[in-house]
């Protein structure tokens, strides 16, 4: 079933989110319904926040339009950055209104430790888009948005286009 994606400035995107405490068939629904709900908008991660859930899971494919899909879900995971610096261009979210990209600094490696949903444990390194992908919806589940991490004054006129745009949508 495809979700509603909570959208940025709703207050939920702001909350750090609750460890998963029991992987139950109402979590794999959830997992699987967002991996529909991210296939469908189209994106390439998803975290629970977007989709009104206070919990830590996030799913992710960085597979190409013409590729493969290679979906990922992970429950609690946890990060250990790692590399270098490197800018993801043009980086964007599916709960930022009006298709709204910007260049975000992130980590070229991450090292990731979560669960499946099968509740064993996945440890890996990843690298370069996947590495990007997973530290944008990690940050979801720490209540920050990419938006938070740009310029004050690139945030600013973002917020203004926000303001007025959300007055035109209430209007009509």
């Amino acid at each position: 079933m495809i979700l509603d994606i909570v959208t940025y400035p709703d207050p939920r995107l702001k909350e750090v989110c609750q460890p998963v405490e029991e992987i139950t068939e109402e979590i794999r629904q959830l997992a699987q319904d967002m991996l529909e709900t991210m296939y469908a908008a189209p994106g390439v991660g998803l975290a629970a926040p977007q989709v009104g859930k206070n919990i830590r899971l996030l799913v992710m494919d960085p597979a190409g339009k013409d590729e493969e899909k290679r979906p990922r879900i992970l429950v609690n995971p946890e990060l250990v950055l790692s590399g270098e610096e490197t800018v993801s261009e043009q980086e964007g979210c599916l709960s930022v209104p009006m298709n709204y990209r910007a260049d975000v600094r992130r980590w070229t490696q991450v090292h990731l430790r979560a669960q499946g949903l099968d509740g064993g444990f996945i440890e890996e390194d990843l690298e370069d888009f996947d590495a990007i992908i997973v530290q944008h919806e990690y940050d979801h589940l720490e209540g920050i948005l990419f938006i938070d991490k740009i310029s004050r004054l690139r945030r600013t006129l973002y917020d203004n286009k926000v303001k007025k745009w959300l007055k035109r949508k209430h209007a009509a």
